[in-house]
This record gives structure tokens, C-alpha cells and sequence, in this order.
């Protein structure tokens, strides 16, 4: 292992983030405060509570999720597309250094810029409601585990994108949606049981559910299911990593 080519491609991504302090930080915390002001006050206003626990709290799981969704994918996809978009992708390709290695370096930075992030939206959210984690242990393993396969995933569609078009539009025009629709705002509970038979085909409901469980003992699905569908997912990520790596697609033309 050589670890001192993944801290290069580590520390090189992370400096990244403090040249961009007030986009990487103060942009989030603002929209966070937003959010508990027009979904903590207006709608809290009709919905004191859900399964006993205060609207304003019970959106905060939902809204680090979105968070930690949009950041990770972010941030991953956009640090392999940058070298491939300069030029420099060959100088790491052709260099002394593995697959694992590169991943490491890369998804590594970009888990846990996500994770940074996330942990300010806590705190951020622990200013305007009460919080409790019930399971504290249960919330760090799936927020630390999302952000590692989601910046996982952003990576591929960093290798796959062709232009800057092709690098937002998953993260854009798909993961907020799911993320709106994954239970975020509300229980899919509340929803007719059609469309709740629906939710049930959102990946993200399971992710938002099981974080939310880890907080407040409450859940839309069996949190074991929620942690099965994160690492089936990680483990497709992994599989198809590989397997782009071996054959060097969109990496080496």
C-alpha cells in the first residue's frame, strides 16, 4: 500500500474544499436554517408531531440525508472528472499507484467532506429543535456508511460523465427528487396506499428511514433491510469500479 500517494490525493482534494470555505460550508447552514424556517415553522404550525416526535425534529434525519446525498456525490464525481477534464488523469494513471489506492485517495477526501458537512447540519438543526439519538452507534454506522458509498457512486459518474452536462444531471435531476420523496418531509405512512406501495421502490426511503430510526426509534421500514440496501448498493459500486479500472473506460481514451 502506498500511503503516502493516497494522502497526496487526499490532502490535494481536501485543500480543495478550504479554497471553497463559503460554497463547502456557509452555503449549507444557510439552506438548513431555511428549511427549519419554512418547514419548522409554516408546516410544524399544522403538524405538531409525527409517531410522537416533534415535526422540527423529525425532518432533520431527512435533511442531512439530502445533504449528505447531494455533497458526497458532488464532490466525488467532481474530483476524478476534473483531472479527466485537464489533462492530469494520465499523470495518476500512468504513476506507480493501484486502483485501491486512487480510490482511497479520491473517495476517501470526498466521504469525508460529506461527512463534515453532515455534522454541521446537526449541529446547525440542534439550534432550532430538541434532539436525541437513540441509537448512536447505529446513526454514525449509516451516516458514515452512506457517505462512503455514495462518493463511491459519485466517482463513477465522475469516470462516466462526457461533459459538465452529463456531471450534474444525476446529482441535479434525480437525488433530490428521490430524496423529496423518500420519506424527508413526512411519513410515507401518511401517504394513500398506493403511493405508498410506491415509496417502497425508493432506494432513498430505506437510507432516510434507517437514519431516522437511529435517532428516534422510529422507522418506515426494518432498519436491517435499510442496511441491507446500502451495502447491496456499496457492493455495486465496488463491482462496477472494478470492473471499469480493468477495462479503462472513458479512463484511457
Amino acid at each position: 500500500m502506498n500511503i503516502e500517494a493516497v494522502k497526496s490525493i487526499y490532502f490535494f482534494e481536501m485543500a480543495r474544499t478550504r479554497r471553497t470555505l463559503l460554497q463547502s460550508v456557509v452555503s449549507p447552514v444557510i439552506s438548513t436554517s431555511l428549511y427549519f424556517i419554512v418547514f419548522g415553522a409554516a408546516i410544524g404550525e399544522r403538524i405538531q408531531q409525527i409517531d410522537g416526535v416533534s415535526y422540527g425534529a423529525f425532518i432533520t434525519p431527512g435533511l442531512m440525508m439530502l445533504t449528505l446525498l447531494t455533497q458526497c456525490i458532488g464532490n466525488g464525481s467532481f474530483g476524478i472528472y476534473f483531472p479527466k477534464f485537464t489533462g492530469t488523469i494520465y499523470e495518476v494513471l500512468s504513476s506507480p499507484i493501484s486502483m485501491l489506492e486512487i480510490v482511497l485517495g479520491y473517495v476517501g477526501a470526498a466521504a469525508t467532506k460529506g461527512l463534515m458537512i453532515g455534522t454541521i447540519i446537526l449541529i446547525t438543526a440542534s439550534l432550532f429543535v430538541d434532539l436525541s439519538i437513540a441509537h448512536p452507534f447505529a446513526m454514525i454506522f449509516f451516516f458514515v456508511l452512506t457517505a462512503v458509498t455514495f462518493s463511491l457512486f459519485g466517482f463513477i459518474i465522475g469516470i462516466w460523465a462526457k461533459d459538465f452536462e452529463q456531471l450534474n444531471l444525476i446529482p441535479m435531476l434525480v437525488v433530490p427528487p428521490l430524496v423529496f420523496l423518500g420519506g424527508s418531509f413526512y411519513s410515507v405512512d401518511m401517504l394513500p396506499p398506493f403511493w405508498r406501495a410506491i415509496s417502497h421502490f425508493n432506494p432513498v426511503l430505506y437510507l432516510i428511514s434507517g437514519f431516522r430510526w437511529s435517532f428516534f426509534e422510529i422507522s418506515d421500514v426494518n432498519p436491517l433491510a435499510s442496511a441491507v440496501i446500502i451495502l447491496a448498493f456499496l457492493g455495486i459500486c465496488m463491482a462496477v469500479l472494478t470492473w471499469i479500472f480493468r477495462t479503462g473506460y472513458r479512463l484511457r481514451n
